[in-house]
């Protein structure tokens, strides 16, 4: 193969629509853009969401109870099976686990889960572990240990005018 035979991929290259070269171009007349109205003219955009000053869905239904999407605690999942990988005796880590490709992703804990059977004596590091995958690695003799994954730390308060002005106060 030579540079002269490279040819783009089917369907990855698209001819630009040209508007308003007459009506039997069929993007004649208005465009592309319909009839009248606000988006038919240059310039115009509306927001997601908007309705023309009606009051929008996303206000006009009801919103209730409480969503623990931010709150979660979350982990990647990795089974007992996968471990088998390592050498005889190694110490698995998240370090390890994501190196082999076993913990991949943004989420920053790692999980060990009972799935499989564990042939190997092994240390596993981990932020997590199910019931299941602690009783198999530690029958075989290895060891679970815990990683400590901090909390976000909060911001010292500043002291308050109030607090300031009680502390300046001479005593009488």
């Amino acid at each position: 193969m030579r540079l002269h035979d490279l040819k783009p991929r089917p369907g990855s290259k698209h001819r630009r629509k040209r508007l308003g070269q007459g009506e039997s171009s069929g993007h004649g007349k208005t465009s592309g853009r319909g009839g009248k109205g606000q988006t038919a003219r240059s310039g115009s955009s509306v927001r997601i969401g908007f309705e023309g000053g009606q009051m929008p869905l996303i206000r006009r239904i009801p919103k209730r109870g409480f969503n623990n999407a931010r709150f979660a605690v979350r982990y990647i999942p990795v089974n007992l099976e996968a471990l088998n990988n390592f050498d005889e005796g190694a110490t698995v880590d998240e370090a390890a686990l994501r190196g082999s490709g076993l913990a991949q992703g943004r989420v920053k804990r790692v999980k060990i889960l009972g799935d499989g059977e564990l042939t190997r004596k092994l240390t596993v590091k981990a932020h997590a572990f199910s019931a299941a995958a602690r009783a198999k690695i530690e029958k075989l003799g290895g060891a679970c240990q815990l990683i400590e994954s901090k909390p976000p730390a909060k911001p010292e308060s500043k002291p308050t005018v109030k607090s300031a002005k009680l502390s300046e106060k001479p005593a009488q």
